[in-house]
């Protein structure tokens, strides 16, 4: 499986020095889907959920996740 990009949550939420259970919290979400979000343990993405953490962190979507192009041999 080829991984295509970077979720970076936590590292906003270390940046903007607020712990996860304030983020869970304000984002209306469990701590533990909050956790597997920031541990990179989801299958798929609850657009609802980004946009409510975006919201909480003040930030945007592109700062929660990093896209990156594949490797490309026959370039």
């Amino acid at each position: 499986m080829v991984d295509y990009g970077n979720i970076k949550i936590d590292e906003v939420i270390k940046t903007k020095n607020i712990s996860k259970n304030k983020v869970a919290n304000r984002a209306e979400m469990q701590r533990i889907q909050l956790n597997n979000y920031c541990n990179k343990k989801i299958q798929r993405i609850d657009i609802s959920i980004i946009a409510r953490l975006c919201y909480v962190l003040d930030c945007e979507i592109s700062d929660l996740f990093e896209y990156i192009p594949p490797y490309n041999n026959n370039e």
